[in-house]
């Protein structure tokens, strides 16, 4: 960084100090861990020397700051995949079910900026589209932050959701369920052949608030990529053309994971069948009636607070989905 010429090129130097400042972050644990060590060390010593069990509990809790340390760099160390330490672009989709799934998708949408914003992470909504009566139709987040993609992996699936429905007048329990997908913001210099023929976009006037100019102007953008099919959107931005350019960076990222699990089909193939997690119809059911529980079913991981899950507590999930994973 202290080279002549370094910051000539911004973009470029930017990316340097992102991975200096993730490496600085493994090395200030690994050094805390060091010093933890020291001191339970030095207490356990003297504590022998003067035969002052007391000092025994200063040890003690050394020892869980330590054992809490080591996890964190452990789990760390599982995020080994290429885009891991990349942005996350989180998209909620309910199911059918109308009102009810509308309202439990909002309610992730909410799980997930909570969690987002318990671990700094920076949340962008770049496309939000409000439901006729409660919750939404479709919302598309871009998580930013170390690691943030390697996280939030482990949330891509079916969430389903067991409660009494506040939207039906005979109380009866409701089960609905929302699709969560996940990919990696891929920056602009990978390289991702996007043939403009191969392109539909469509122009149409933003929901939901926004000001005058957001309502009144055709500046959404969709985009349909004809020989896949994917579709992406944006109406985030004031102008037409920062639109295009959040949902070109959208489709550029659905295009890379596309292109990564035609790699790991074909890997699968050659190598033939082998045992995998699971994924059923739903990976994580939620009940709130007529007990209260969050389960994971990849990982039979159970959470008895349902009200700390919803407010973000989902790190158990995470780093139990990874462990198995790896």
């Amino acid at each position: 960084m202290t080279e002549p010429g370094f910051w000539d090129d911004q973009d470029k130097a930017q990316k340097v100090i992102k991975e200096a400042n993730e490496i600085k972050r493994t090395l200030e644990e690994w050094e805390k861990a060091q010093r933890v060590v020291e001191d339970a060390l030095v207490m356990l010593e003297l504590g022998e020397e003067e035969n002052d069990h007391s000092l025994l509990a200063e040890v003690s809790e050394n020892v869980d700051e330590l054992v809490s340390i080591v996890e964190k760099l452990e789990l760390n160390a599982l995020l080994s995949e290429p885009y891991d330490s990349h942005n996350a672009i989180l998209s909620i989709h309910p199911g059918a079910g109308g009102t009810e799934s509308q309202d439990w998708a909002q309610m992730l949408l909410r799980m997930y900026t909570r969690w987002a914003e318990d671990h700094e992470y920076d949340v962008q909504v770049l496309d939000l589209l409000p439901g006729d009566e409660a919750g939404i139709k479709s919302a598309t987040l871009l998580i930013s932050g170390p690691n943030a993609y390697g996280y939030l992996k482990a949330e891509k699936g079916v969430h389903r959701l067991v409660r009494i429905s506040p939207f039906d007048a005979s109380g009866r329990r409701h089960t609905s369920f929302t699709s969560i997908d996940v990919t990696p913001e891929i920056e602009d210099d990978i390289a991702v052949d996007i043939d403009p023929n191969d392109l539909r976009i469509d122009t149409y006037r933003a929901s939901g608030a926004g000001g005058q100019h957001v309502n009144k102007t055709d500046s959404a953008i969709r985009i349909t990529h004809l020989p896949t099919g994917i579709v992406v959107q944006c109406q985030s931005e004031r102008s037409q053309h920062s639109n295009k350019e959040s949902a070109m960076k959208i489709l550029r990222s659905k295009l890379v994971e596309l292109a990564e699990q035609q790699r790991k089909d074909k890997l699968k193939e050659i190598k033939g069948e082998q045992s995998e997690i699971g994924w059923g119809n739903q990976i994580r059911s939620y009940v709130f009636c007529p007990y209260t529980m969050v389960k994971d079913h990849r990982t039979n991981i159970e959470i008895g607070n349902v009200d700390s899950v919803m407010d973000g507590n989902i790190d158990p999930f995470i780093e139990g989905f990874l462990r198995t994973k790896a």
